[in-house]
């Protein structure tokens, strides 16, 4: 029982987030301009990750990011991860320039990042206590699925019903890992 309590803000989260995703209520990305402002690092023999780690440092927002690029007209684009407000950094060797824009807060772009966040892959400890506490849930949810299953071998009077539950329940199962 306090098991369940303490993990219900993860399964709420991905109750919902996974509702939101089935539903395709995902709004589209839509970002503004916080500033631009000249950027003069030597980064000609850095790589484009080198570039994007150096980058998010020098602006104070070290964490979680990917790096597209370089683009045809030499820009590389920094997408900083975040749960709460991700930010696209937009760097232009040629004008040597930085553009800093942070996603605008939509509910169900929130629920799709919190859904998809991954942490083992990251050094930060934020997250790789999110990617345990993911680790938590999942174990509690087998734990769950076991053990409704050895109560229910336990209640000789419910065996029938729980076998065509079950049996159902695989059948739907593999129906539907098989045909979509």
């Amino acid at each position: 029982m306090y098991l369940a309590l303490f993990l219900t803000p993860w399964m709420l989260g991905y109750a919902l987030s996974t509702i939101v995703m089935n539903h395709n209520m995902v709004a589209p990305q839509t970002f503004v301009k916080e500033r631009e402002q000249p950027y003069s690092a030597d980064l000609e023999s850095a790589t484009p990750r080198e570039i994007g780690e150096q980058i998010l440092q020098d602006l104070h927002l070290e964490g979680a990011f990917n790096v597209q690029g370089p683009r045809p007209d030499g820009t590389l684009v920094v997408n900083r991860n975040d749960l709460i407000s991700p930010r696209r950094i937009t760097y232009d060797p040629v004008k040597r320039s930085l553009v800093v824009e942070r996603q605008l807060e939509k509910s169900s772009q929130l629920l799709n990042r919190f859904h998809h966040r991954r942490g083992f892959q990251t050094p930060y400890a934020a997250d790789q206590a999110m990617a345990w506490s993911v680790d938590l849930v999942v174990v509690a949810m087998v734990f769950w699925a076991l053990s409704g299953l050895w109560m229910w071998w336990e209640m000789r009077a419910t065996r029938w019903w729980g076998l065509a539950a079950t049996t159902f329940g695989i059948g739907i199962f593999l129906f539907f890992a098989f045909s979509i």
